[in-house]
């Protein structure tokens, strides 16, 4: 079976763990009026990818899957509670909570899921999305640089349609601000890749507060 298969399954909206309800504080960043065109929006997801995703989250997703993959299950569990313990809102706790159950809920009717992963994962009652997305990759043979680039992909891809729904955006410019955003989200990857667990962190303030701000905005179409 061709690997590029199983990568685009992972990395594709359409997989139903519920990705597309949140918007990781852009909603209220928007209705705020901090993004108001395509320059103010690139800017926020510039910042994000290399000030936040590239510096804590992205190594500590790529930590998992390079775990699950050596079947360094102890490993595995400890960077779980790491995941978890670092959710800085409410709304980003229940984001992670709510798409690793759903990913488990799919793993565990899959057949693809070895006896020792499934052992795992029965062992978590809430088991984090970064855990859930690393079993996955195991199950279905991504290698872990590959998984953490769906998993970049899918995130960049998201915000997108948050800004073509909420700014609104049309399509051709969330397709040149895509062209642009690219490079960063190639250079987060290799950020992640190159960077020692000492070094691993991130004080994104902004997008905390966003997040804490959008749980009680008004009106909403996104839960975070």
């Amino acid at each position: 079976m061709k690997p590029a298969w199983a990568l685009l399954r992972l990395a594709s909206p359409q997989l139903p763990i519920g990705g597309y309800s949140y918007s990781q504080g852009l909603e209220w960043a928007i209705d705020s009026g901090l993004i108001v065109d395509a320059d103010s929006a690139e800017r926020w997801l510039a910042d994000q990818l290399m000030l936040n995703l590239a510096r804590f989250e992205a190594p500590l997703l790529l930590a998992h899957c390079r775990a699950a993959d050596a079947a360094d299950w102890s490993r595995l569990q400890a960077l779980a509670e790491q995941h978890r313990a670092s959710r800085e809102t409410r709304e980003l706790a229940l984001e992670s909570r709510q798409m690793g159950y759903s990913l488990r809920q799919l793993l565990a009717g899959l057949p693809e899921l070895d006896d020792d992963a499934r052992t795992l994962l029965d062992t978590q009652d809430e088991p984090g999305l970064a855990l859930a997305w690393a079993l996955a990759a195991r199950a279905w043979h991504i290698t872990p640089d590959d998984a953490l680039a769906a998993w970049l992909w899918g995130w960049l891809e998201n915000q997108l349609a948050v800004l073509m729904k909420v700014l609104p955006l049309g399509q051709q410019a969330a397709q040149r601000l895509t062209s642009r955003l690219l490079p960063q989200l190639d250079g987060a990857q290799q950020q992640a890749a190159d960077l020692s667990p000492e070094h691993w962190g991130s004080a994104a303030f902004g997008l905390a507060l966003a997040s804490m701000a959008h749980e009680r905005q008004y009106s909403r179409l996104f839960r975070s």
